[in-house]
């Protein structure tokens, strides 16, 4: 097995052992997961994050056995990172290169964790439109983190494949993404709508396969009069795993931007989807209260797709990943700053959030 292999497969392996206590901790109950709970699981997934960012500082250049100046030219030359080799000074260019990858993933996790908390937005708004109960919340999201862990798996190094042998993809992810931040923007005050009865998962489940019409407990499947059917929280979970996919169409490009490595972008992607789960039942009561998240996320989305376009002129600049890291750290702090100092009108917010005024929610 090549160096990169025993990487992924160690870490694969360490992420089914969190999922495993994750597992044993909640599933074993069907109750409300409690604000101790997911702040216990954030602390927990968020200090592992960072452990492994560390282990990538110190040790990084394992990843792709970096042996020698040859074979570390390669891989910076393959990868595009902004490192400067020391010449005749193979230990010092290592500690450079481990310390530019740190970075790389940890402004790669910032990023993926931001775009998540807007994922944030629309499960709330599926699970309320599907009157799904808060007790099974926690079954749906974990079974979706595993589908969406395969699904990044392939679009990553697929998407890696493609900007290697195709670098223009670049400039398209980056128009892609400026246009997503803009329309982000414009959209930041509509109200989105979710027609259970005419999403197309429901029809296509519909036309297809056999659909019980009502929640059977925390069960996706059931066996009514001898045939087997799939329930609706199981079409709430392929709702959410088509979200996750229409998510990871901007997400992954954004941190393409950060990084070229796929090894990277797979490891901060996904510790972020891990920490998306916990994160929901922290944030999912009081995202209303911060206003400018979306002008902060379109702000971030409309750097990342310019960055992308620029790349070449920012690399002769010496625009580094400390420089990106700062920069999008510093527009989401600064939107969450200013939702706190300039907080929605009361009137206003329940206004906009109050189910009974909402005729396009339906239960």
């Amino acid at each position: 097995m090549t160096s990169e292999s025993i990487f992924l497969v160690g870490f694969l392996c360490f992420i089914g052992l969190i999922l495993a206590v994750d597992l044993g901790l909640f599933g074993k109950k069907s109750e409300t997961v409690s604000m101790k709970q997911a702040g216990i699981m954030s602390f927990l997934v968020v200090a592992l994050s960072m452990c492994f960012y560390f282990v990538l500082f110190r040790y990084g250049h394992l990843l792709h056995g970096i042996d020698s100046m040859e074979r570390l030219q390669e891989v910076i030359h393959k990868h595009h990172h902004p490192v400067r080799v020391i010449p005749n000074d193979l230990e010092s260019s290592i500690q450079l290169y481990n310390h530019n990858l740190g970075l790389e993933y940890l402004t790669g996790y910032v990023v993926e964790y931001a775009l998540s908390v807007d994922n944030i937005f629309v499960i709330v708004l599926i699970f309320t439109a599907f009157g799904v109960a808060p007790k099974n919340y926690h079954r749906v999201l974990f079974w979706g983190i595993l589908g969406a862990i395969v699904m990044r798996f392939i679009f990553i190094f697929v998407g890696a494949a493609l900007i290697q042998k195709f670098e223009w993809i670049m400039y398209v992810f980056g128009a892609f993404l400026i246009y997503t931040g803009v329309r982000m923007f414009i959209d930041r005050n509509s109200k989105d709508k979710i027609d259970t009865q005419n999403h197309p998962v429901v029809r296509f489940a519909n036309k297809y396969f056999k659909v019980h019409n009502h929640f059977v407990g925390n069960k996706f499947f059931v066996t009514v009069d001898g045939v087997r059917k799939m329930t609706p929280l199981f079409l709430v979970l392929l709702i959410i795993e088509g979200t996750d996919l229409i998510f990871a169409v901007d997400s992954i490009p954004a941190i393409f931007s950060v990084t070229k490595d796929p090894y990277v972008v797979f490891f901060s992607n996904i510790f972020a989807i891990i920490g998306l789960r916990s994160m929901f039942f922290l944030l999912a009561g009081i995202l209303d209260k911060f206003r400018f998240l979306k002008v902060g996320l379109a702000a971030l989305l409309t750097f990342i797709g310019l960055k992308m376009i620029f790349h070449h002129y920012l690399e002769d600049w010496g625009f580094s990943t400390t420089d990106s890291l700062f920069i999008i750290i510093g527009i989401l702090g600064l939107s969450i700053v200013l939702s706190l100092i300039f907080p929605e009108n009361k009137k206003e917010r329940k206004l906009k959030f109050d189910p009974e005024n909402d005729e396009n929610i339906r239960h």
